[in-house]
């Protein structure tokens, strides 16, 4: 998962709002969003190399997803898989930052990433790069790539923005997938510097990254309303950008009166 736009409390009628890309080689095998046969409560997506998920949500509202942080060398070999840290929060009952607090513990297991997890009361971010402990998370829209919570790399900026002016729309989903499939590459010089080639940074400065090998392999909107109704709507793409399959869940938990 490289892009995560995420609307928390910052709507009067959808809690929760979450815009994703998650982009991947193409010949690391995965298995589209749905419902886990030995978890049934949650609806997610399964690497099937490691096991694990990158986005995914439950019948009880507990929320996680993953981005990688971009060092711009080889990841370290024998590490645990990024995955199942997603994987553990949906399937498990700890509450989000006692999680995240038991995840800093052992955080040298894992190369870099970046996690939030969240349930019906509360949403939390936590990063093993940086210096920044668990932290519980405010009222407000996020973003997030391959380095740190917010940081104003073009694409997020621009992927905010339109994201900030989508929740206008809801529950229309259109405008949401509509700034999820942006191609633009940005300027070289408003490129980050984060170890990769020149060539690899205008890739990956797209919203919607393309390439012959590695690029967004799906995009996802998740909506969870006041009323406990939650919607996920996942649309998987080929290295073409051709729309390969489509996903669409809609249950309903228990009712979560606006805490505001």
């Amino acid at each position: 998962m490289c892009l995560i736009l995420l609307a928390w409390q910052a709507h009067t009628d959808y809690p929760l709002v979450v815009a994703a890309n998650r982009d991947e080689f193409f010949a690391r095998p995965s298995a589209p969003a749905a419902f886990w046969p030995e978890a049934p409560q949650v609806c997610a997506g399964r690497d099937l190399e490691a096991g694990g998920t990158w986005l995914g949500i439950s019948r009880n509202q507990r929320f996680a997803a993953l981005t990688n942080f971009r060092e711009g060398r080889q990841s370290a070999v024998g590490c645990r898989s990024r995955g199942e840290l997603v994987a553990d929060f949906l399937t498990g009952t700890v509450a989000p930052l006692d999680y995240l607090a038991s995840v800093a513990s052992h955080a040298g297991d894992y190369n870099g990433f970046n996690l939030f997890v969240g349930d019906a009361d509360s949403l939390a971010y936590y990063a093993n790069r940086g210096a920044q402990p668990p932290q519980r998370l405010a009222a407000g829209i996020y973003g997030l790539s391959n380095h740190l919570l917010d940081t104003p790399w073009p694409k997020l900026a621009t992927a905010r923005r339109a994201f900030a002016e989508s929740l206008a729309s809801l529950p229309a989903s259109e405008p949401f997938f509509t700034l999820l499939a942006d191609q633009e590459i940005v300027a070289d010089r408003h490129l980050p510097a984060t170890g990769v080639s020149l060539d690899w940074e205008r890739i990956l400065s797209a919203i919607f990254v393309r390439s012959t090998t590695y690029g967004t392999r799906a995009s996802t909107l998740l909506m969870r309303h006041l009323d406990g109704q939650t919607t996920l709507l996942e649309r998987s793409f080929d290295a073409d950008a051709k729309r390969i399959g489509e996903t669409s869940e809609t249950f309903r938990s228990a009712p979560k009166l606006n805490p505001r």
